[in-house]
């Protein structure tokens, strides 16, 4: 696929949620990894943050988000291989990550 900077719009709401969140996660993530280099955090720390702060289901609907502007307005083939191209990711307890 040809992924050339082509522009995607998005509504604004949508795109200031979606940085709003991710925002709070890598700040968040950065403070949790200081801590766990001092010492005073543990894995167990990172889990109740994951838990407590509902990342997965933030997560989810940013890529929700995306999703949409992008079925909105490229091609199911287009988007077919996006798609195609999201499944080579890495994913945590795969055989080889």
């Amino acid at each position: 696929m040809n992924v050339s900077p082509r522009e995607i719009r998005m509504p604004l709401n949508e795109v200031v949620a979606v940085l709003q969140d991710l925002n709070e996660f890598v700040v968040s993530l950065d403070r949790l990894g200081s801590r766990q280099a001092s010492g005073s955090a543990d894995e167990h720390t990172v889990g109740k943050f994951i838990d407590d702060w509902d990342v997965a289901r933030r997560l989810a609907r940013a890529r929700h988000v995306i999703s949409v502007a992008l079925d909105a307005q490229l091609s199911e083939a287009e988007n077919a291989e996006i798609d195609a191209l999201c499944e080579q990711g890495r994913f945590y307890g795969s055989p080889f990550h």
